[in-house]
């Protein structure tokens, strides 16, 4: 697409922006702690319309996404903080530096090398990180926090050397578990349960499996399927309280041979 039409898509849709931020009761109410929360669900949205891989959802999300940057950016500017070409500027500056064997002389022909050296120059970046760790969001989901905080570790070299090597550890995880389990401490079991969700997180990563992906698949599925129970057993004038464990788990089946034919 041209630069043109860009700019010209780009400035109708801020100068929609600026109208309804100064003529819309609504939107010139909008402060920016109250649209934080509308930001989180707006980007969960974004991330849902990734995994059902819909394009049609992804463009609409990805709208909304954009209008509430161009909002943040035009309350700063009406406190006199920064506008949105500042953000660009800021924006295109930081790309530059963390990408010296792009724009400079430094070595990296791997996404390995280059995700290594990404983390490195952060360290240096006026303003940046101070520490490796130091830039995860405290706020994150716990699995996705897991998954970063393991990953930037892996970039400052402190992971295993062979992937392999992780089994043993997520069974010693599942085995000291069991041993607080039968003691019935709760707070070491819960503990302990960390370290296995933890270790199993990890598993994931190196074997190049995101587990927040994984799990939302795998949240998506048991709907479906429980779903297809509920949906089967009111067919069948039955209420799922009344079913046995046993009716469940034949309904259970037959959403999973459903599944396997429509893959077919």
């Amino acid at each position: 697409m041209e630069n043109s039409k860009i700019s010209e898509s780009f400035f109708r849709l801020l100068d929609t922006i600026k109208v309804l931020r100064k003529r819309c009761p609504w939107d010139a109410a909008l402060t920016n702690e109250q649209l934080r929360t509308l930001t989180i669900e707006e980007v969960y949205e974004l991330s849902q319309s990734i995994i059902a891989n819909n394009p049609t959802d992804r463009k609409k999300e990805l709208g909304d996404v954009l209008l509430h940057i161009i909002i943040y950016a035009l309350i700063a500017e009406e406190k006199g903080e920064f506008n949105i070409t500042d953000v660009f500027d800021a924006l295109n500056e930081k790309l530059v530096f963390r990408h010296p064997h792009i724009f400079g002389d430094v070595k990296a022909e791997t996404p390995e090398e280059v995700s290594k050296l990404w983390e490195q120059v952060k360290l240096k970046e006026k303003g940046g990180n101070k520490t490796v760790l130091g830039g995860i969001p405290q706020s994150l989901p716990s699995v996705i926090k897991a998954y970063r905080i393991q990953d930037k570790a892996s970039h400052a070299g402190f992971d295993w050397h062979d992937k392999h090597d992780v089994w043993p550890k997520v069974f010693e995880e599942i085995d000291e578990l069991k041993v607080e389990l039968e003691k019935g401490d709760a707070d070491k079991s819960e503990d302990e349960f960390g370290d296995l969700l933890f270790a199993t997180i990890n598993a994931g990563r190196l074997y190049g499996i995101n587990a927040d992906t994984a799990l939302e698949r795998c949240n998506a599925k048991f709907t479906r399927r429980f779903n297809h129970i509920e949906a089967r057993a009111k067919e069948q004038g039955l209420s799922l309280k009344d079913m046995t464990l046993e009716q469940m788990e034949d309904l259970w089946n037959e959403a999973k041979a459903i599944e396997r034919q429509q893959k077919q």
